[in-house]
C-alpha cells in the first residue's frame, strides 16, 4: 500500500473567539513523520482539527497533494484521524471498528475482509478481531485505532496525542511500533505531543507551537540544539539562557558579555542576543580541568536536584548553570551543596540566538 501525501499550509488563520491560529505556514513532504510539539493550549489539537476540516479558517489555504481542500468536507479529505481517547464504538466487535470507514465508502465484504485482516496483522492484533473494546487494555485500543485510520489508505495520518493516555511501558512500546509501522507503509504523518522526547523520538522534522503560532521548524537537532527563540529554548529543557552582548573577538570566535562576565562562543551575530548552552554540554568536575574548552570556570554548587536516572546539579560562577551528570558521577564526586567545582563546556555548545 502506498500513503504519500504533501500537505502545504499557508498564512493559515483560524479564529475560535476564545483561541486563534495565527498566520500558520507549514510544508511537510510525502512520506514524512512531522511532530507538532508544543504546551497545552499552543493550539496544536486546532491546527490538526483544522487541516482535517473539522474547523473553517478565516484566511489561508490547505493543500493535499497541492489540491486546495480548504474548503472541502472531512471526508473529501482523505486524512485519517486517531484522537488520544481512541474514540471506540464499544458495541462493534475490533474487525467491526477497523472496518467501519471501509463500510462508509461502500467496499465490499470480500475486499473489506481482506484489507481488515491485513491491517490488524501489521499491527498485531489479528487475534483480538472478534473481541470488543471493552475487553482491551489501552495500547491494544489504540492498535486497534490506528488500524481504523490506516485501512481506508489516507493521503495522510493524523495522531493527536497518541501515547498520551497510556503507562509508560506501553507508551515505549507503541511508541516503537509507530516508528516501525511508519517504515513499513510509509504514510505520511503528522503527530502532536507536547512531550519532546517522544517527538525526538519519531520525528523527522519538528514544528514548535505556542499561542497559535509556529514559533520553529527543523530537525530534532536544530530544535533542541539550535532553538530560534527563548520559548522555544525553554521548552525543550536547555535551561541555561542567558542575555548579553556579542561582540568579535580573535580566532574566529565572539565573546558574549553577561555584565561582565564573558563566555567565548561561536557566532556571526553581534549585539545585544540570547545564548544557550544545554546541560549535558556542561562538563562538572571537583578538580581543574585539563581541556580544550575555551570556557573553564571555578563555582560553587548551589543545589542538587536527583530525578532518577540523571542528576541536576546548580551551580554558580555566577551566573548560575545548570548541569546534568548521572547519579554515578554524583557519588565518585562526592559532590554537595556549597563544595567548590569547576565546569567548562567548549565555545560550539553555545548557541547565540
Amino acid at each position: 500500500m502506498k500513503h504519500f501525501g504533501s500537505v502545504s499550509v499557508k498564512d493559515l488563520y483560524v479564529d475560535l473567539e476564545d483561541f486563534r491560529l495565527r498566520r500558520v505556514n507549514l510544508d511537510i513532504a510525502a512520506g514524512e513523520y512531522f511532530v507538532i510539539l508544543g504546551p497545552t493550549g499552543a493550539g496544536k489539537t486546532v491546527l490538526l482539527e483544522t487541516l482535517a476540516g473539522l474547523f473553517e479558517s478565516s484566511q489561508g489555504c490547505i493543500l493535499l497533494d497541492g489540491e486546495d481542500v480548504t474548503h472541502a468536507p472531512p471526508e473529501r479529505r482523505g486524512v485519517g484521524f486517531v484522537y488520544q481517547e481512541y474514540l471506540l464504538f464499544p458495541h462493534l466487535t475490533v474487525a467491526d471498528n477497523i472496518a467501519f470507514g471501509l463500510r462508509l465508502r461502500g467496499v465490499d465484504r470480500a475486499t473489506m475482509d481482506e484489507r481488515v485482516a491485513k491491517m490488524s496483522e501489521v499491527l498485531g492484533i489479528d487475534r483480538l478481531r472478534h473481541r470488543r473494546p471493552a475487553t482491551l487494555s489501552g495500547g491494544e485500543q489504540q492498535r486497534v485505532a490506528l488500524a481504523r485510520a490506516l485501512v481506508v489508505e489516507p493521503r495522510v495520518l493524523l495522531l493527536d496525542e497518541p501515547l498520551g493516555a497510556l503507562d509508560p511501558e506501553t507508551r515505549e512500546g507503541l511508541q516503537r511500533e509507530l516508528a516501525q509501522l511508519h517504515r513499513e507503509l510509509r504514510t505520511t504523518t503528522i503527530h502532536v505531543t507536547h512531550d519532546f522526547e517522544e517527538a525526538v523520538a519519531l520525528g523527522d522534522r519538528i514544528a514548535v507551537m505556542n499561542d497559535g503560532r509556529v514559533e520553529q521548524v527543523g530537525s530534532p537537532d536544530d530544535v533542541f540544539r539550535r532553538p530560534a527563540s527563548e520559548f522555544v529554548a525553554r521548552f525543550v529543557g536547555v535551561r541555561n539562557i542567558f542575555r548579553g552582548e556579542a561582540c568579535p573577538a580573535e580566532d574566529g570566535y565572539s565573546v558574549l558579555s553577561l555584565d561582565g562576565f564573558e563566555i567565548a562562543a561561536v557566532t556571526h551575530l553581534v549585539g545585544q542576543v540570547h545564548g544557550s548552552i544545554r546541560p549535558e554540554e556542561i562538563i562538572i568536575s571537583s578538580r581543574p580541568l585539563r581541556s580544550s574548552a575555551q570556557n573553564s570556570f571555578c563555582a560553587s554548587i548551589v543545589s542538587i536536584v536527583d530525578k532518577g536516572t540523571v542528576v541536576y546539579v546548580v551551580v554558580s560562577v555566577p551566573p548560575d548553570f545548570t548541569c546534568i551528570i548521572t547519579r554515578r558521577s554524583l557519588e565518585e564526586m562526592e559532590l554537595r551543596e556549597g563544595m567548590e567545582v569547576y565546569i567548562s563546556f567548549k565555545a560550539s555548545a553555545v548557541h547565540v540566538f
